[in-house]
């Protein structure tokens, strides 16, 4: 077994970089809508609420559709080939929807966007450029990424918008995929090879353990539900802004505050859930916050100072799920199992936000602002009621070992003893891949006897796994 150092390699370097940066672009150009479709609506043909919570959700569907047969392609045809095909129908997308004069333009674009779903070609590429030992922290970097392009969305698509029109964003979102296909052809090296990475990309023959393992599934529900009350929300809050008397214009500045506020209020959680092993109090405390500001937000309390408290409690709350779902998702999926988890788990995501802003544009249409708030409310304490019959996580983490020199003969013997060793939980070889993946409970792990089975291995450790 080969010892290799962790430093990154400057291959991995550019992948890392360049690929990270593809992702967040792509993220930008997504989330740039919602904080200003709602206000723009009344300059297209045919806008009715309803409609306009289809057009602000419905990449979520093409993507949940089509996210796993781009993975497949990028198998069988290339990643950057895939990964080429999706940028470019993102940016067809892009321009249908900077041309439209009508609601039903826009659901044709955004739509078109979500077709090119190579999320999962990009992580498969990452995961070839990577070595083991570095492959957390390359993932760690797109899931950084994703949050940063979040956050600028919510300041800059108002500002654009406010300065270009609702066309402008789209026209922005265009040049922006231009700018990442130039990225993909000179920056991002061409993977060596292509492999199946069981920590990375979907595996049908794993599908079934992850399906029938209830405490996968209240995450899924929580990932699910967490980007339907986002997606349904954002129906309402701009107009909720105006209404308080801030011009649209200013959007963009009061939501580079709150995201500000909410993750400085986050980061101090995050390391609490961590290090103390808290996950599941922190999750509830955060669910319990969403409730309580989307029933805020519902009800008079939501004018002046008291608007945009809510409004900070209610990203705070947000953006923390999304930091401590994924680290949970990542202790309770088995050994091996966590790439086919979190296709599932991406799969949750996209169809929340799909239908909940159409849920939004209902209870907008059919009951008024408030109605989207208090809906989202009353199925955010249901969602909280299920998670709070949820056992603890283990305190467990992911190795990935290399097994780059050992024979194939001798796998089932070291299958054997790696699982008598104390502490490790679960262990699957891949022998394709030369390396084999282990759930270990820190707590009673023996690392000496695990250090002599594997004496010179590399070991990747999930850095988001470490309870």
């Amino acid at each position: 077994m080969a010892k290799v150092s962790a430093l990154l390699l400057p291959s991995e370097r550019r992948a890392i970089s360049g690929l990270a940066g593809l992702y967040a672009s792509r993220m930008l150009g997504l989330f740039m809508v919602l904080p200003v479709l709602a206000l723009y609506a009344d300059e297209l043909a045919g806008s009715t609420p309803l409609l306009v919570g289809v057009a602000l959700g419905v990449y979520g569907l093409t993507q949940a559709c089509l996210q796993i047969p781009f993975g497949l392609l990028s198998d069988r045809f290339g990643r950057k080939r895939i990964i080429a095909l999706g940028l470019v129908l993102f940016a067809l997308g892009s321009a249908v929807a900077a041309m439209a004069d009508s609601i039903t333009g826009i659901i044709a674009g955004r739509a078109l966007q979500g077709s090119g779903a190579v999320a999962a070609a990009i992580m498969a590429l990452l995961a070839d450029q990577t070595r083991e030992q570095v492959r957390t922290a390359a993932m760690a970097t797109i899931g950084l990424s994703i949050g940063i392009a979040f956050a600028v969305a919510m300041a800059l698509g108002p500002w654009l918008a406010a300065e270009t029109g609702l066309s402008g964003v789209f026209w922005f979102t265009t040049g922006l995929t231009a700018v990442g296909l130039f990225v993909l052809w000179r920056w991002v090296p061409a993977a060596p090879r292509r492999v199946k990475h069981q920590d990375v990309g979907m595996d049908r023959g794993q599908l079934g353990r992850v399906l029938v393992r209830p405490d996968l599934w209240r995450i899924d529900l929580s990932i699910f539900a967490l980007h339907l009350t986002l997606m349904a929300s954002f129906v309402a809050v701009p107009l909720r802004l105006v209404d308080a008397g801030i011009d649209k214009s200013w959007h963009g500045l009061v939501f580079l505050l709150i995201m500000g506020g909410a993750f400085v209020l986050m980061i101090p959680l995050v390391i609490v859930a961590e290090k103390k092993q808290l996950m599941k109090p922190v999750c509830l405390l955060a669910i319990g916050v969403i409730t309580a500001s989307l029933a805020g937000l519902g009800l008079p309390l939501s004018h002046g100072m008291g608007l945009f408290a809510l409004l900070l409690a209610f990203f705070t709350g947000f953006n923390l799920l999304e930091a401590t779902l994924p680290s949970m998702l990542s202790k309770l999926a088995p050994a091996g199992a966590k790439g086919t988890a979190m296709g599932v788990y991406s799969t949750g995501q996209f169809l929340g936000a799909f239908l909940g802003g159409t849920l939004g544009g209902w209870l907008s249409s059919a009951f008024g602002l408030n109605a989207v708030f208090l809906g989202c409310a009353a199925l955010a304490l249901a969602w909280w009621a299920i998670m709070w019959s949820m056992p603890k996580p283990p305190p467990l983490a992911s190795e990935v070992v290399a097994l780059d020199e050992t024979p194939t003969e001798t796998l089932d013997a070291l299958l054997e003893r790696l699982a008598q060793v104390a502490g490790v939980e679960d262990v699957m070889l891949a022998p394709e891949e030369r390396v084999a993946y282990l759930k270990v409970n820190r707590n009673t792990l023996d690392e000496a006897a695990l250090a002599r089975l594997l004496p010179a291995s590399a070991h990747s450790r999930d850095a988001g796994d470490a309870g």
